[in-house]
């Protein structure tokens, strides 16, 4: 049998990570002998942005992100970045959605080489008025609208839509950026995500109910947050206390200054709805007259070759690109992963954990084990019970963060020399069978 030919060379990838032995990685360096780093944009936790220009063509401007894998906490960092890659190549291309151009890696770096946004950040422009005219506020928020609406179509719901996540072109057009903490379709379970992350100011409150949550759902949330930050220059809940924040959520506690129009206080009223099943989603915003105002290719873009406008909601008329080149993938410190919310912690002082039982139901279940373990059950006149056993006072607080989920915390408020570890964990394991999640408290 004569010698068989090598097998062809398999088709190149675009979810593959180039990679280069080039050491560079500040400002100066030449990146894979195709990129010259510039000066500093911007440095996150993990990460610094640098403008860079392609050595080929001295007009070409990129931003790079260069990202020191020693300095990530997550050890998989790289294969999390060819998965999402990967699964992003179902996206089509969208004017106001951040575009990646390029992944390389090192042994020690990672390179995202993205479209230029020269007009800088959102938040920074925001920062400088105060506050948006609702003319300018609606503007921005059309764009936002459109993009989020676009994402959803193709499976991806970003979970971190703020200000600092938006920037603007030299035009003055709107790129969303910062996908790190967005979640595909393909991570659905019966149609519902599980993860919780996202900033705590903008994120809905059924994100922290450990029960599944609909990724449209929680997105129109952040968007009645980010217009309300829009128009009145402030966040409607904005408390170091997460628990605090969240029950503020659920009862819908913040008001509006006066300069906000009645038809855009009943925007943001209906986004910020609690319950996600009567929340205005972004298929029914955009039907709203108060959002169809002024809807203009002037408002999306000063690009005249792009033919938006009204048409933009159809989102058909963006052709399928072969190439991955649509979102800023990679935000290693955008938001804060609220699942660190949930691990068990006992500190001498206090207990919390989440449950999806009524108020009743707890009080009973807390007094059945408390009784089993010797403690006296008081009922105090205005409600609420107390568990007491010699010095120790212990003290039942039982409130609702969410629709159908309630925050129980119990309090050592007597007995401290006398109450230790192994208290707190008999009632920890009498508790168990009616604990979604251990509650460990975390200030933003």
């Amino acid at each position: 049998m004569g010698p068989t030919n090598p097998p062809p060379p398999p088709p190149p990838s675009a979810t593959k990570i180039r990679r280069t032995t080039s050491a560079g990685g500040g400002s100066g360096s030449i990146i894979l002998d195709k990129y010259h780093l510039g000066r500093l944009l911007g440095r996150g936790s993990f990460a610094k942005v640098y403008l860079a220009r392609l050595l080929e063509n001295s007009d070409s401007d990129v931003a790079i992100k260069v990202i020191d894998k020693a300095a990530t906490v997550d050890a998989a960092m790289e294969p999390r970045i060819i998965r999402e890659v990967s699964a992003m190549r179902r996206l089509h291309q969208h004017p106001n959605i951040l575009k990646l151009h390029e992944v390389m890696a090192t042994k020690s770096k990672i390179y995202l080489v993205m479209e230029l946004a020269q007009g800088g950040e959102l938040f920074a422009k925001l920062n400088r008025c105060r506050r948006f005219s609702e003319a300018t506020a609606r503007k921005y928020f059309q764009q936002v609208v459109s993009a989020l609406r676009f994402c959803h179509q193709n499976g991806v719901f970003h979970r971190d839509i703020k200000p600092q996540n938006l920037l603007l072109d030299q035009n003055g057009l709107l790129k969303i950026t910062d996908f790190g903490l967005s979640a595909l379709s393909d991570q659905k379970r019966d149609g519902l995500i599980y993860t919780a992350c996202g900033t705590p100011a903008y994120t809905a409150p059924e994100v922290v109910y450990r029960k599944g949550y609909d990724g449209e759902k929680a997105d129109a949330w952040s968007c009645g947050v980010l217009l309300y930050v829009f128009l009145v220059g402030s966040l409607p809940f904005d408390d170091s206390n997460l628990s605090n924040m969240y029950r503020a959520m659920h009862r819908r506690s913040f008001e509006f200054p006066d300069w906000v129009s009645k038809s855009a206080k009943i925007v943001i009223y209906r986004l910020m709805d609690p319950n996600p099943n009567t929340r205005l989603s972004l298929e029914e915003l955009i039907k709203l007259s108060w959002f169809k105002k002024s809807f203009s290719q002037e408002n999306l873009s000063s690009q005249g070759e792009q033919k938006l406008g009204s048409e933009i909601l159809k989102q058909s008329e963006f052709k399928y690109l072969p190439r991955v080149n649509a979102f800023d993938l990679i935000s290693m410190s955008s938001g804060l992963n609220l699942s660190g919310l949930f691990e068990a912690e006992l500190n001498s002082k206090e207990m919390r954990f989440t449950c999806d039982m009524g108020v009743v139901e707890i009080e009973k279940k807390v007094a059945k084990v408390g009784a089993g373990l010797g403690y006296r059950v008081e009922i105090g006149k205005g409600g609420g019970i107390r568990l007491v056993k010699g010095r120790v006072v212990l003290l039942l607080e039982i409130w609702e963060v969410a629709i159908q989920l309630w925050l129980v915390e119990l309090k050592l408020v007597d007995g401290v020399m006398e109450f230790g570890d192994l208290q707190w964990e008999e009632l920890k394991s009498g508790l168990a069978d009616i604990v979604l999640s251990w509650h460990k408290e975390v200030s933003c």
